[in-house]
């Protein structure tokens, strides 16, 4: 699994020109280190759940007053069809009233200080955009 961070240009590109203005869905698939490793080399007995821990601290201190909701969280158990178990250790369903919300975020000074948690967190993840609609 290759921990990729951030979006490339291509996909910031995509992401907003498929941006509606109305509000999306984040599924996020996420995978711990077993120990959190910084970029900066510092000792840390974190691991890597309780660093990206951290990370959502600051996620929601700057995405609650703009209106985005955690709709679920939780840890994966096991697959009911499929193969491919302990792919993933959480999961997380997070609205975003509009595209450009989440852009903004991204762009935050206090979002960009909790990013070092992340990085050291994360194994991989992936991110997938949602809209509403479907067959349920």
């Amino acid at each position: 699994m290759n921990n990729v961070l951030q979006p490339t240009g291509d996909q910031v590109r995509a992401f907003r020109d498929r941006a509606t203005g109305e509000p999306i869905a984040m599924l996020n698939l996420l995978k711990f280190r077993e120990r959190a490793l910084y970029e900066d080399g510092r000792e840390t007995d974190l691991s890597g759940r309780d660093a990206y821990k951290l990370y959502a601290a600051g996620f929601r201190e700057v995405t609650e007053p703009r209106g985005v909701k955690i709709l679920y969280a939780g840890d994966v158990r096991g697959l009911l069809i499929g193969a491919g178990d302990d792919l993933w250790d959480e999961v997380a369903l997070i609205q975003y009233p509009s595209a450009q919300v989440m852009l903004d975020m991204l762009r935050d000074e206090t979002y960009q200080q909790a990013q070092q948690h992340r990085a050291a967190g994360l194994e991989g993840q992936l991110l997938i955009e949602c809209a509403s609609g479907g067959a349920f």
